[in-house]
């Protein structure tokens, strides 16, 4: 079978039901599925959107957030950039099963809102369902050209490569997108009973070891002779040192998960103390944004020694994500 990719059953489903299995579950425990990439969730690749809960217009998401959008089946596992996809990250069987459908040959590139029709449907682009007991499946999306070595009727076990995390079908970043079905139902693994209100903390998840669902954070952090381009630091190929005679020292951060109201701080810190501290206030929510702060020159060589760039997410008074980068000049 060659993927649509929509599994037997799918198209029965009833919306409203569509996001809680206990009622037809009920005696059974609750599976457990392992982490299906191969990377370290927070370091080199980062959660940046969930199971859409609300069953009409609007959306929904866990962490009574915005990292999702309306009919948003899956949770999305991202790669900060498009040159991390050289990295060739591992895509992981989360259980044992056996595939049932699969694509291979979709090209990878950023998906072109002006036209839609050119994926002729295929929104899910390269990747494949595998079929595990109990009236379970899993489907991987936006896999790497030609990654996927696998083909219907084979058999896999938890932890069994299955490809790579690419850049093909519907999307506009490196990432897996990875839907949980029970009979048909689409189940959020980060709360397998439902998302009501903010008020409710799910239980239990379905991820072993348990996985703890993040509200944003800072994926990449850099410094520059001046602002990059946002092309650049999406691409990857934005600067991430200067040389004693850059005209400016800016300091950039490429982060996710931002909502209203947060607050990106910037600081640089150099051989003589501390250089910059720049607090920019987000005045809408973004699923990926960019901020940068620097300063300009004055004397002919910025001093030598080591200079500290670090910048935190904060909300409110939380400090949400943070990271820091180093470098030395002579």
């Amino acid at each position: 079978m060659i993927l649509g990719l929509t599994p037997p059953r799918a198209a029965a489903i009833v919306i409203a039901a569509a996001f809680s299995w206990a009622s037809a579950a009920q005696a059974d425990p609750l599976p457990r599925f392992a982490l299906p990439v191969d990377c370290t969730l927070g370091q080199d690749c980062f959660l940046q959107q969930y199971v859409d809960h609300d069953p009409g217009p609007g959306t929904r998401e866990l962490t009574c957030g915005d990292q999702t959008y309306d009919g948003h089946k899956g949770t999305d596992f991202a790669l900060a950039t498009e040159a991390d996809l050289a990295r060739h990250v591992g895509v992981l069987a989360i259980a044992p099963g056996r595939v049932t459908a699969t694509r291979n040959d979709m090209a990878d590139g950023l998906y072109d809102r002006a036209a839609p029709e050119a994926l002729g449907g295929r929104d899910c682009g390269n990747g494949l369902i595998l079929e595990h007991e109990g009236g379970w499946t899993s489907q991987y999306c936006h896999m790497a050209e030609g990654s996927i070595t696998l083909a219907p009727g084979d058999t896999v076990t938890t932890g069994t490569p299955l490809g790579r995390i690419g850049l093909s079908g519907r999307t506009e970043f490196p990432h897996l997108h990875l839907t949980l079905r029970h009979e048909g139902r689409v189940v959020d693994p980060f709360a397998p009973d439902g998302v009501t209100g903010c008020d409710t903390v799910p239980e239990a998840t379905l991820w072993a070891p348990d996985i703890s669902a993040t509200t944003g954070g800072v994926m990449v952090l850099g410094f520059a002779p001046l602002v990059p381009e946002y092309d650049a630091i999406r691409a990857g190929t934005a600067p991430r040192e200067v040389t004693a005679e850059a005209p400016a020292l800016v300091l950039w951060a490429f982060a996710h998960g931002g909502r209203q109201g947060d607050v990106i701080e910037l600081k640089i810190t150099g051989p003589q103390g501390q250089i910059l501290r720049h607090r920019a206030l987000l005045k809408k929510s973004q699923a990926r944004l960019f901020r940068a702060a620097g300063k300009k020159r004055k004397t002919d060589r910025w001093p030598p020694g080591d200079y500290l760039g670090r910048a935190t997410l904060w909300r409110g008074d939380q400090m949400i994500g943070q990271r820091e980068t180093r470098f030395t000049l002579p």
